[in-house]
């Protein structure tokens, strides 16, 4: 909903939540049923109000628990059976500078202020670490905003007893218990209060009246940057820009201005102003971003504009290139094809309205920002959150590399005739292994994005992925896999529950990333399932299939792995009692003799 994206209107989303909660709610999206507990040290209300419309936007359908007013620690540390039998799925903590109980005076020494901050983190500490043991679920803590008033000016930000040091050191400490600790998450408040207006962002009368953290007005930003974590955490971050040329990533038109003729460089200021949005994509690529172009263009012409001296962005910089007269809409459909992922992972830039219309028109669920002027272009896409990062991993930083490589084996295979003799030649070796600590974040990483060859689309959090690694009653695997053009990482994941009563094994996930489809790495995890299985003395292996809008390419995928279905009376009674219409179960013996799928991988075990 474009009302609900940046630059939107904050006073317009105040006065109109209710109706766009219901058109959200009537639009026939299938979302993903979240339970978030809000424990406020300030009025919070309207704080949920709009963040549920952010949510419902994306995809999630929020479920809330709102703590009482300024009860955020009591909830947290005694475990009101409402909160506990509520089974939340994240734990945000909503608290600003006005809940900062050991705060410096004027003239306190250093040794009183280090006493006053270790003795505030601490307080918050044990906090988090009771509510990690307890909930099991991640935890967004706000950070702190700057005190309205500085009673010794500027000398706040270097007095060891200034209030505006101990926020930028206590907020220090928060982010460093943040790199280190899984499944929690910094709202930065401080960086959010900042861009707003301090000013603008505190309203003493607004707290004093109604004991909230912000401004009225500023409640919508406040709800919207917090929302780019949940829905980051929950997989629906965005995957890849797809970017036009002329006066998007530079100014003027290559084709009747020439390459010479292009406003790109340091020599005027639209010229900067072009240099500056290339190094932000460039930027976005080393988050894992993937860059692509859609441009009405002939190949030569935007090959010559990727080629200027000036230029940032070169031709090597971006997986698909798409410069031809044919409609974008029809080019980013061929685009999300061609390094599979979905279209409505991609986000399409471009200056012109009327193809931004059209794309959005006819590709559902694209994002199509409104980019504004090329001044406001790096604002207008950053502030919208698309590829919000709660974690880089190395897998992150080599993702446009390895889609490049995707696109090296595709050259390769068209050079084969016999599709069997293109898999040996790439050479693929995997390694398959339980869960690993090393990978934690890694798998729930990727049971969050991958949608398509996804059989249960069960989501996991780092803790959830500890809980089944640890466990006595499930079998888990992931599987690395590399060729000669390079690491793909970790590609696949299967899980499942022993029931050695039924001496059956339950796949509760089975998954694997689009890019490596069609080279048997599903084959090479199935055998080693099987072998996991078997050793456990199990003789059945039951896969379940639960369909979704995106998943419907792996329908029928246990029956080509030589699984088969169980009688509908069973299905009934394996399937859960909410399952949708579509949902199969099907049946691998396992108890016989049994002949490795896999003759192409060398695999090397972990187990």
């Amino acid at each position: 909903m474009n009302k609900l994206e940046y630059p939107f209107d904050s006073e317009y989303i105040l006065k109109k939540s209710k109706s766009i909660r219901r058109e959200l709610s009537a639009d026939g999206t299938k979302r993903t049923h979240k339970k978030i507990a809000v424990l406020g040290g300030s009025t919070t209300h309207d704080y949920i109000r709009v963040l549920e419309l952010f949510l419902l936007n994306y995809g999630i359908e929020p479920e809330f628990y709102e703590s009482e007013y300024d009860q955020y620690y009591q909830d947290a540390m005694f475990d009101p059976k409402e909160l506990v039998s509520f089974e939340p799925d994240l734990i945000y903590i909503h608290t600003g500078y006005r809940n900062i109980e050991n705060l410096p005076v004027p003239g306190m020494s250093r040794e009183e202020s280090d006493n006053c901050l270790n003795a505030e983190f601490d307080r918050f500490k044990v906090m988090w670490k009771h509510l990690a043991d307890t909930y099991h679920c991640p935890v967004i803590q706000n950070n702190f905003e700057y005190p309205f008033y500085r009673v010794m000016g500027n000398y706040e930000a270097t007095d060891p007893s200034g209030r505006v040091r101990y926020v930028n050191r206590l907020n220090e400490m928060f982010a460093e218990y943040a790199s280190v600790t899984e499944a929690f998450y910094i709202h930065d408040i401080n960086y959010l209060s900042a861009s707003y207006g301090l000013d603008k962002w505190i309203d003493p009368a607004f707290w004093h009246m109604y004991k909230y953290m912000c401004s009225m007005q500023a409640i919508p930003e406040f709800a919207y940057s917090l929302s780019h974590i949940m829905k980051a955490i929950w997989g629906k971050n965005k995957k890849a820009l797809v970017l036009d040329l002329d006066n998007t990533l530079w100014g003027g038109i290559v084709g009747d201005d020439g390459p010479e003729g292009l406003e790109i460089g340091m020599e005027t200021s639209v010229g900067q102003t072009y240099t500056e949005f290339q190094t932000y994509l460039k930027e976005q690529k080393k988050i894992g971003v993937l860059l692509n172009i859609d441009s009405k263009n002939d190949e030569e012409n935007a090959m010559a504009g990727l080629e200027h001296p000036a230029g940032v962005l070169k031709k090597e910089d971006f997986i698909e290139i798409r410069a031809n007269w044919d409609p974008k809409d029809r080019n980013l459909i061929d685009i999300a094809s061609a390094i599979n992922i979905l279209p409505d992972s991609m986000v399409f830039v471009d200056d012109n309205p009327a193809e931004r219309m059209i794309v959005a028109d006819q590709v559902p669920g694209v994002n199509v920002p409104d980019i504004g002027q090329p001044e406001e272009y790096i604002r207008n896409i950053d502030k919208n959150g698309y590829f919000e990062v709660i974690g880089l991993s190395e897998d992150d930083k080599k993702r446009n590399d390895m889609y490049k490589a995707n696109a090296e084996r595709s050259h390769l295979q068209a050079a084969y005739t016999d599709y069997r003799e293109y898999l040996l030649g790439l050479k693929m070796k995997a390694r398959i292994a339980p869960f690993e600590q090393l990978y934690y974040n890694r798998i729930s990483q990727l049971t969050n994005k991958s949608n398509q060859f996804n059989l249960t689309t069960l989501r996991c959090t780092v803790a959830d992925i500890e809980k089944y690694s640890l466990s006595d009653e499930y079998i888990t695997l992931y599987g690395q896999l590399e060729d000669k053009f390079g690491d793909n990482g970790i590609v696949s994941l299967l899980m499942g529950r022993i029931d050695n009563e039924a001496s059956a094994l339950h796949m509760e996930l089975w998954l694997m990333s689009c890019r490596v489809l069609k080279r048997d790495m599903e084959c090479a995890m199935k055998d080693a399932i099987v072998k996991a299985a078997r050793a456990k003395g199990l003789s059945r292996i039951y896969g379940y299939y639960y369909p979704t809008a995106k998943n419907g390419m792996v329908k029928e995928f246990y029956m080509t792995m030589g699984f088969e279905p169980v009688s509908e009376e069973k299905a009934v009674r394996l399937l859960p009692p909410d399952a949708a219409q579509g949902s199969s179960v099907w049946v691998l013996e396992i108890s016989g003799d049994y002949e490795n799928d896999n003759n192409v991988i060398e695999v090397e075990e972990g187990f």
